[in-house]
């Protein structure tokens, strides 16, 4: 009867907790469709707010820096919050911030309340990393990480589209009205089923900083960023590789796009399972793939069916890495960990920035067909660090059982 009992209670604790990590996956839905809808948008809040498509495009670039400089001194001015109060005192700026979206009657106020909803961003993730890796056993905290993530991906699959429909036949302001309901179920959903985490202690403001300038963690925050310049250099201009080379019709490219974000969530959960079983093996295996994948995307990029199988995996395997990286970057700030899982999405932030102009400078320079190996190139720099850090930990696990065994 007694084993019965426990059993129902464990039952019910997993039941709690997989609540509590489906609010946090919400919660990133609603930020991944808030930080890409307006890329579907662009003409439509252009006419309406009266400004040129590229002024509109900086409501991107400028949401972009917002996340990568601002995320990390957000979270270090919040940093004795306990993690459940930020994630709600978050959320409601997020709420606040698409709110203002809805009722801006200028480029400027929009450009505001865009740069509002960026500062909540990487702290959101940052932390909700800390709270979903915690709400599991340790063996299990990448594959949690990768199922609060899953939000960001499937955001893009299901959300984007929708945001755009919705924007496209009731207003763009109507996007972003339909996304502050979102936030407000996730907001709900925390306060009810998020359970209260016992707060290390987070020390000083200088504490907290030391422990994230530590070179090996500087090192993974560049690896990272590396990453992400690979991704971003052949990824923003997808589209014209598609459909100058390839062959495509520009309307198939977003069903090519569909199933390279259905690549890109199988790729974060099972990236996730990977890291619980073998952390620093899968992160190499993983940009290893990735490299190989690029420079075959050189040759398969010209013939239609090989070219989308080749982006099907490539979205996996690119983002099958981000949940193990996340868990490696934690584990080296674990006096700070949610600062340094915030730093790792600005430090994604700027790759993403830097691919992007990487990627520009190659179409200029040298063709658009380059862009699949410079991106290889990229994660192949990724690699090297990689690897030449986990042998250097290897060696020094080496000499220390040594030492210990005289």
């Amino acid at each position: 009867m007694e084993l019965s009992h426990l059993t129902t209670r464990e039952q019910a604790k997993k039941e709690t907790f997989s609540i509590s990590l489906l609010c946090l996956t919400l919660g990133s839905f609603a930020i991944g469709m808030t930080e890409f809808v307006i890329m579907g948008l662009l003409p439509n809040v252009a006419d309406d707010l009266q400004v040129s498509i590229s002024s509109a495009g900086q409501l991107i670039t400028m949401y972009a820096l917002g996340v990568a400089v601002g995320a990390p001194i957000m979270t270090i001015l919040t940093h004795r919050i306990p993690e459940k109060r930020l994630l709600c005192l978050l959320m409601v700026l997020f709420i606040l911030g698409n709110g203002i979206s809805v009722l801006a009657p200028n480029y400027a106020v929009l450009m505001g309340a865009r740069m509002l909803t960026a500062l909540t961003h990487g702290t959101f993730f940052g932390v909700g990393a800390v709270v979903a890796s915690n709400l599991v056993p340790p063996d299990k905290r990448a594959s949690a990480v990768s199922i609060m993530m899953a939000g960001l991906t499937i955001a893009n699959i299901i959300g984007v589209p929708l945001g755009t429909f919705i924007g496209q036949h009731l207003g763009w302001r109507s996007s972003f009205g339909s996304i502050a309901i979102m936030g407000i179920i996730a907001l709900i959903g925390i306060l009810i089923f998020v359970p209260q985490i016992r707060q290390e202690n987070s020390g000083s403001i200088t504490g907290q900083i030391a422990a994230l300038i530590k070179p090996k963690l500087l090192l993974y925050l560049l690896i990272g960023a590396l990453g992400n310049a690979g991704l971003f250099t052949v990824f923003t201009y997808i589209t014209p590789l598609l459909t100058q080379v390839t062959g495509f019709a520009e309307q198939h490219v977003t069903w090519i796009l569909v199933l390279f974000g259905c690549g890109v969530t199988i790729g974060n959960i099972v990236g996730g399972k990977l890291a619980d079983w073998k952390l620093m093996p899968s992160i190499l295996g993983l940009y290893f793939a990735i490299c190989i994948i690029l420079t075959l995307f050189t040759l398969t990029i010209s013939s239609p069916i090989a070219a989308v199988v080749t982006i099907f995996l490539w979205g996996a395997a690119s983002f099958a890495v981000f949940p193990g990286l996340q868990v490696r970057v934690m584990n080296l700030a674990q006096s700070a960990p949610a600062l340094a899982s915030t730093s790792s999405h600005s430090a994604g932030n700027l790759g993403n920035a830097a691919g992007a102009f990487i990627g520009g400078w190659v179409i200029t320079h040298l063709a658009i067909t380059s862009l699949p190996w410079v991106g290889a190139v990229l994660v192949g720099l990724a690699l090297i660090l990689g690897i030449a850090s986990y042998l250097v930990e290897r060696k020094a696990a080496a000499n220390k059982r040594i030492v210990s065994t005289m």
